[in-house]
């Protein structure tokens, strides 16, 4: 997982958000900082996109009795060291990320804990996501789960296209796409990739694809496809702008949105 510069008191106030632990009032105060912090809102899109993997079949085992019960003996013997040590030891109620990192630190510094989370790694094999296209995807789950799809929502391209004027150092490229069967909801500025980037949102039979948009740092590279966790990206870059669509729709009806989109961008 990606580290993100999440905000002081965040960290493990996110975690158990993601897990389902803050109350509805923290819950909604939590929701209202994403909506206006881009580092905490792609810090939360992360832990969920995570949660989604590591639920995924092939990869969540459940452990047998005996081993759990091994696991919590252990985990309260170490607890227990640390308290009389005066440090803080893994608490119940901070989280999936908190339980992580409070193992990481057990396994750093404790032979015994190393074993242990060994053991629980070899139960949940943890594929760490890498690369753009991770953040890409982890971009589009966290729109649709924060609430935070558009920030102008609206059908009409005269209206988003001059909406990001000021807010993104680009033009964007916005088409109308609906008698094409990608009918446009509307635009958000989004944070991928240690960037700021322009989010233009379509629809297709219900599916969301997000046409993430930026200027090209280098020439181009060719258009390309991927697909990870579940959903299909593909990438083309035109006008000097780099484009990759995500969407868990067919990958022939992304295929099918990049041409459409690319025949009707300005070059």
């Amino acid at each position: 997982m990606r580290t993100h510069h999440v905000c002081p008191g965040h960290d493990e106030l996110l975690g158990a958000h993601v897990d389902g632990e803050l109350d509805a009032a923290d819950a909604a105060a939590c929701d209202a900082h994403v909506r206006s912090c881009p580092a905490c809102a792609a810090h939360l899109g992360d832990l969920r996109a995570l949660r989604t993997r590591l639920a995924a079949p092939g990869v969540r085992q459940t452990a047998s009795p005996a081993f759990r019960q091994r696991v919590a003996a252990a985990l309260r013997h170490e607890a227990l060291r640390h308290e009389a040590r005066g440090s803080a030891p893994v608490r119940r109620g901070d989280g999936f990320a908190g339980h992580v990192a409070g193992l990481a630190r057990f396994a750093l510094g404790l032979p015994a804990a190393a074993a242990v989370v060994a053991g629980v790694l070899v139960l949940a094999p943890l594929h760490a996501p890498s690369g753009l296209v991770d953040d890409l995807v982890a971009a589009h789950v966290r729109s649709l789960q924060v609430d935070h799809l558009t920030d102008v929502p609206t059908s009409d391209r005269h209206t988003v296209k001059p909406w990001f004027a000021g807010k993104v150092a680009f033009s964007p490229p916005v088409v109308d796409l609906a008698d094409r069967g990608f009918p446009l909801v509307g635009g958000r500025v989004d944070y991928v990739g240690h960037r700021t980037v322009a989010a233009i949102v379509y629809r297709r039979h219900g599916h969301v694809i997000n046409l993430f948009v930026w200027p090209a740092d280098a020439p181009a590279a060719g258009d390309a496809a991927f697909r990870e966790e579940g959903y299909n990206v593909v990438r083309w870059e035109q006008g000097g702008l780099v484009h990759y669509a995500v969407g868990d729709v067919d990958p022939a009806e992304l295929d099918a949105f990049r041409a459409a989109a690319a025949a009707r961008a300005p070059d």
